[in-house]
């Protein structure tokens, strides 16, 4: 890899929860990972511009704004980092590629599937390097997982179960946000959990190539925050699917942003003719393996810690079962975002291959609309 000798200037758009997360893998990625471009932190945007000011000193940046298409149009900057509400994600990622910077963008990409498919053409056509924030995919055992079924461990693949449920909806007396719209968030547990499970899936099984579906709207009102009246739900509370993947096997997803007890229950089974592994996001530390080997007698599930062997890991920590954390994902995935601007190949996932999750969770809502067996790619 090729490392450019001056630093890369980096812009983030947003404060929140997100923004952080982007803020401190910024500050991190150098010191645990070393052959990584260096990085200038220059310029961050937030509302107000007081607001700005205070968060550019918190997380380190030299200049603050108020007005994000001065920061992507900087001449200084070289990456920029979007982690706003959906609906910006489109007009922002499309003024920074067309200013030729490289885009860090949360997921997902965008309000609609034909916006996604704009995005991603124009970062193609573009050449520069985009990535979209899917951590999971990471994290160290979600990669030994798949090393293992490339391998051989469990067989041949029969069957894939996933489940992604938090219970952040699940009260009815939650006030009505910007969640809820379509004008603003797109579709809803679909679009905030479901496609962490779709890109999941992906990895460790292949491309899905058509499904059927359902979604429920189990919370159709929401009390207004002034108190005053209620505002409509326009989008899914729970989404379910029965998936055929290209390699015909079959597979069943279900999300739900109202199930009460779920904090971050994203699960998966991945069945074999010679045994299964199992994983759930709340002990990502932690893989399950079962064999079909030796007497009955003897046969179990064994837990696999991640360690030092599970790579990147050993960059954090030099003992097996102490851990990462999720703001450890996100420094693992800029050192690969940073990895891919310093040479020749695309980030993972980057727009084009985030498209493909998008494409699942549009057809999950269309099967649902139309009770028609969706194909992803036909």
């Amino acid at each position: 890899m090729t490392v450019p000798k001056t630093a890369l200037k980096v812009g983030l758009i947003g404060t929140g929860y997100m923004g952080k997360c982007h803020a401190l893998a910024y500050r991190n990625v150098k010191a645990i990972f070393g052959d990584v471009p260096d990085l200038g932190l220059e310029m961050l945007c937030e509302l107000p511009l007081d607001k700005a000011a205070s968060f550019a000193d918190q997380f380190g940046f030299s200049r603050h704004t108020d007005d994000w298409k001065a920061l992507v149009n900087d001449p200084a900057i070289d990456i920029v980092s979007i982690t706003t509400p959906n609906k910006f994600h489109k007009e922002m990622a499309l003024d920074a590629i067309k200013a030729g910077k490289h885009v860090w963008c949360e997921k997902p990409l965008a309000l609609t599937l034909e916006d996604a498919i704009e995005m991603t053409e124009t970062a193609e056509k573009s050449g520069v390097k985009t990535q979209v924030g899917y951590n999971y995919l990471k994290n160290p055992i979600i990669q030994e997982a798949k090393r293992l079924i490339e391998e051989g461990a469990i067989g041949r693949l029969l069957h894939f179960r996933g489940v992604v449920d938090e219970d952040y909806q699940a009260d009815p007396n939650l006030p009505w946000t910007w969640r809820a719209t379509k004008a603003d968030a797109g579709l809803g547990t679909l679009g905030d959990l479901g496609c962490h499970l779709i890109s999941v899936a992906y990895e460790l099984v292949g491309p899905i190539e058509s499904l059927i579906a359902d979604m429920q709207t189990v919370y159709p009102t929401r009390p207004m925050p002034d108190g005053n009246g209620v505002g409509n739900v326009e989008n899914e509370d729970i989404a379910s699917a029965l998936l055929r993947f290209e390699n015909g096997i079959t597979g069943t997803f279900s999300s739900s942003r109202s199930a009460w007890g779920r904090k971050n229950h994203l699960i998966w089974e991945i069945h074999g003719d010679k045994g299964m592994l199992s994983f759930t996001q709340e002990r990502f530390n932690e893989l399950k393996l079962y064999q079909n080997e030796g007497p009955a007698c003897g046969q179990g599930f064994k837990t696999i810690l991640a360690g030092p062997t599970h790579a990147p890991y050993q960059n954090f920590c030099p003992a097996a079962g102490h851990g990462l954390g999720f703001n450890e994902l996100k420094v693992i995935e800029l050192a690969g975002f940073l990895q891919a601007i310093a040479g020749d190949e695309a980030a993972q996932p980057d727009f084009k291959a985030a498209l493909e999750f998008e494409k699942v969770i549009h057809a999950i809502a269309r099967a649902s609309d139309n009770g028609n067996r969706e194909v992803i790619n036909p």
